[in-house]
């Protein structure tokens, strides 16, 4: 009985029920033959309805003449609607179809948001979707720059040269290479992303894969040459649900109402039979 009562689409069942009784109370009391009936009821409810809304607005309850003129606005808009739904204006009209969709789909859409998702449910969905979820390495680093138009052919020589004076103490980082005011000299807990934008994908590629603590390279980029140490990563992979939880549960309710709205629009348009008369093609086409 507890599963049952979890399954979403009883959820709906019973939504639909409480919104449809909700709305009876607050409509006007139909009698025999209501499509020509000429008695508008304003019931407890709808002054009640009407009196709150008022309050939400205006953050106070309105007074007696408010709620009279309140009242009165209501009965204007039945019998406005009454009969303008009497002379048939209502069809044919897409503004008033498409918010009759939007209305049906909101009654199903909040069959999804009343059942809160199990942590089977949320794993499942994140095994199903790792891609989605999948975290990229982070890396800390210094960068040394070598300007190739400069240095020409004895670039390799002074960047051997250098990465001798770096990893032994010798050079001062932050007065060697050459300066290039588009690049930092650190970068810190960097995606490999935002360094694949800045550098080029295979310095990117290369820098995640060097170990930590001593310059090495020089590794190339679409500006040049680089010297690089790289001073912390943090590898990427599946996160756990825990770490990614609140992600993992705003996908998979939007899964779910789409997959809802689909299931109930299925079990509607079952109830139709559907024939498309379509025009003869013009001779020749």
């Amino acid at each position: 009985m507890k599963r049952l009562l979890r399954e979403p689409l009883v959820h709906f069942v019973m939504l639909g029920a409480l919104l449809f009784a909700l709305d009876a109370g607050l409509r006007p009391a139909a009698t025999p033959g209501a499509a020509a009936s000429t008695e508008i009821v304003v019931n407890e409810a709808r002054i009640a309805n009407l009196a709150h809304n008022f309050r939400r607005t205006w953050q106070r309850p309105p007074t007696r003449e408010e709620l009279d003129g309140l009242v009165e606005s209501f009965v204007k808009e039945e019998v406005m609607v009454r009969e303008a739904l009497a002379l048939g204006l209502d069809r044919d009209d897409a503004i008033i179809r498409r918010r009759l969709q939007q209305k049906i789909e909101f009654v199903s859409e909040q069959a999804a948001a009343s059942a809160p998702p199990t942590d089977e449910e949320l794993a499942g969905y994140l095994a199903a979707h790792a891609d989605a979820f999948r975290t990229e390495p982070r890396v800390s680093f210094a960068q040394v720059y070598l300007d190739p138009r400069r240095r020409g052919a004895a670039l390799e020589a002074d960047a051997r040269r250098l990465l001798d004076g770096l990893n032994g103490g010798r050079e001062d980082a932050a007065r060697v290479g050459d300066r290039l005011q588009l690049l930092e000299p650190r970068y810190e807990d960097a995606p490999q992303a935002e360094v694949a934008r800045l550098f080029g994908a295979e310095f990117a590629a290369a820098v995640v894969g060097q170990p930590a603590g001593r310059w090495v390279g020089p590794i190339g980029s679409g500006y040049g040459a680089h010297l690089v140490r790289v001073d912390s990563i943090v590898s990427g992979g599946m996160p756990k649900l825990d770490e990614v939880r609140p992600l993992v549960e705003r996908e998979w309710a939007n899964a779910r109402r789409q997959e809802l709205a689909k299931a109930f629009y299925d079990r509607l348009r079952a109830r139709y039979t559907v024939r498309v008369q379509r025009p003869a093609p013009e001779a020749g086409g």
